[in-house]
């Protein structure tokens, strides 16, 4: 906005998920430097606090990776805007051609954008280089039940699955184990580098890549050969900006500075944003979670500790379970916009339950000190734990610090837990966790695809990408189960019984369920954030 707008009243436009976007703000229509003809504005620029950790898709799995990534990558499957359903991108037509065979037939005349072909090869490469990198920062988990990709002419591919009927795998080739890539510009074996990833304009998506500076701004560019089913891009140009100060954002979105933020502004600013008289903010459930990973090695009497004793290591797990206070932490840091979480599956989702509300604290979902002291107790602990407890302080937004203080006060009290916190950037801490640096530490998670199998199959099933050494064959097997049940009501409670089991063994602790923010206002339009929580730059206008 400029000096001489400043009078007008604001318009703005208000998206926040629990996701990919969870909070959207749209500012006035001069601003972000937009350049509005008779047509509408050629650029919008857009505010996020989350990093970039690696335009690869192997070598990443986290929020600010896929938000980039979800805009410059095809894929063959993806969500129709607004909803969760999948149907066909750059493929023609994607269906099981024998129980555990999916056929997919490309688009004809694709290309990238440096003008190399993007054909039924680049598919098979793109998949084949997931499962063999494996990288421990990326996605390749989600691919568990692939056995191979086949590319038996330019346009055709055939998944072979390891178990028949899998109703998950739709899914996963719009989740962030499937952006295609260009096996001329991409490494077989290796991570490629951003630098390499931009030189080689290996893009395919609604746009592409026009300049780049590692977390700190990315411009798009509409690239005119996409063929998808999301079609061209209703705004040419779009800048993203990043921010490691929420605070800042929030001011420039409010200056005009940017005009639309997303992810993340903190409780804080969407109260004081709800009572401008410029916007209307509305919230209501989403996908994103916030938990507790406890580290089956390194955590007080875990299998790798001092004192080990599996027993003595879950009596630690189920007090911690006793003493939090997820309704404090959603009121107190949180103003509402999170939602106290019970289980592992958000509510919302087919097969949520509530497995922890009535197995710790009081059994209605508050906190219970002499259940936890009993806990230790009969398990032969007296001395206070001490717990290493690790939070992110710039990924998961600037409330984190508050709300692990807020943990900490409350594992404290009582005098059964003594709490070292310490707090560590996102780029070390994403790679510090799966080399059981931290005992215990802070995770939130972003869906890749809207089933209750996504809070499931990466945290639990043999492999998984938490890598805390939890395993349960039992677990395990029901994992395998539900995704590939036919029978609705079967899975249904396949799907709660599997967090019935965790429930008990405690690998992670859930605390919160984000709560979707929305708010309309009239100068940006297409700010749309999918149930299966994507944020799409090609939807903004003005």
């Amino acid at each position: 906005m400029t000096s001489a707008s400043t009078f007008r009243k604001r318009s703005l436009a208000v998206l926040g998920g629990t996701a990919i976007a969870a909070l959207t703000l749209a500012g006035c229509s001069a601003g972000g430097g937009s350049n509005n003809t008779s047509s509408g504005a050629t650029s919008i620029t857009v505010g996020t606090t989350d990093k970039v950790t690696s335009l690869d898709p192997a070598g990443s799995y986290d929020n600010g990776s896929f938000a980039v990534m979800n805009q410059v990558y095809p894929f063959l499957l993806n969500s129709k805007p607004g909803t969760s359903e999948v149907q066909p991108d750059i493929a023609e037509s994607a269906t099981f051609t024998s129980p555990t065979e999916y056929t997919v037939v490309l688009k004809k005349g694709l290309t990238f954008a440096n003008g190399d072909k993007l054909t039924s090869s680049d598919v098979k490469f793109s998949f084949d280089r997931q499962l063999k990198i494996a990288d421990e920062n990326g996605p390749s988990t989600l691919l568990a039940n692939l056995v191979s990709t086949a590319a038996p002419d330019a346009t055709t591919v055939v998944f072979t699955l390891k178990a028949a009927n899998d109703q998950i795998w739709p899914q996963i080739l719009s989740s962030p184990a499937a952006p295609i890539v260009d096996e001329q510009v991409f490494s077989a074996d290796k991570v490629t580098s951003d630098d390499d990833i931009i030189k080689g304009k290996a893009f395919a998506g609604q746009y592409t890549i026009g300049s780049y500076k590692f977390n700190q701004l990315v411009q798009f560019k509409a690239f005119a050969d996409y063929k998808g089913m999301l079609g061209a891009p209703k705004t040419p140009t779009v800048n993203l900006k990043y921010y490691t100060d929420q605070s800042n954002m929030k001011l420039d979105v409010q200056k005009g500075g940017i005009d639309v933020a997303s992810r993340s502004l903190s409780a804080t600013d969407i109260a004081d944003l709800k009572k401008d008289s410029a916007v209307k903010v509305t919230t209501g459930p989403g996908g994103e979670i916030r938990y507790i990973v406890f580290n089956f090695d390194t955590q007080p009497f875990g299998a790798k500790a001092d004192g080990a004793d599996a027993a003595k290591a879950l009596a630690v797990r189920q007090a911690v379970a006793d003493l939090v206070d997820r309704q404090a932490i959603a009121d107190q840091v949180y103003k509402g916009t999170y939602l106290p979480l019970y289980s592992y599956v958000p509510a919302g989702l087919t097969g949520a339950n509530t497995a922890l509300k009535g197995l710790y604290g009081d059994g209605n979902g508050g906190p219970d000190g002499a259940k936890a002291k009993s806990t230790l107790t009969a398990a032969g602990i007296t001395a206070p734990v001490a717990l290493n407890l690790q939070y992110n302080p710039d990924h998961y937004g600037a409330s984190s610090g508050d709300e692990y203080a807020l943990v900490k006060s409350q594992l404290e009290k009582g005098g059964l837990f003594t709490v070292n916190l310490q707090s560590t950037e996102w780029v070390t801490y994403s790679k510090d966790r799966t080399k059981d640096v931290y005992p215990e530490y802070q995770l939130g998670w972003f869906p890749d695809y809207s089933d209750a199998d996504n809070y499931l199959s990466p945290f639990f099933a043999e492999g998984h990408f938490l890598g805390n050494h939890y395993s349960n064959s039992e677990v395990d097997s029901l994992i395998k189960a539900q995704a590939v049940e036919t029978d609705k009501a079967k899975r249904t409670k396949d799907i709660e019984t599997i967090q019935d089991k965790v429930a008990a063994d405690l690998s992670t602790v859930p605390l919160l369920q984000g709560a979707q923010v929305a708010v309309a206002g009239k100068k940006v339009s297409g700010v749309t954030l999918d149930a299966s929580f994507k944020f799409r730059f090609g939807t903004l206008s003005k």
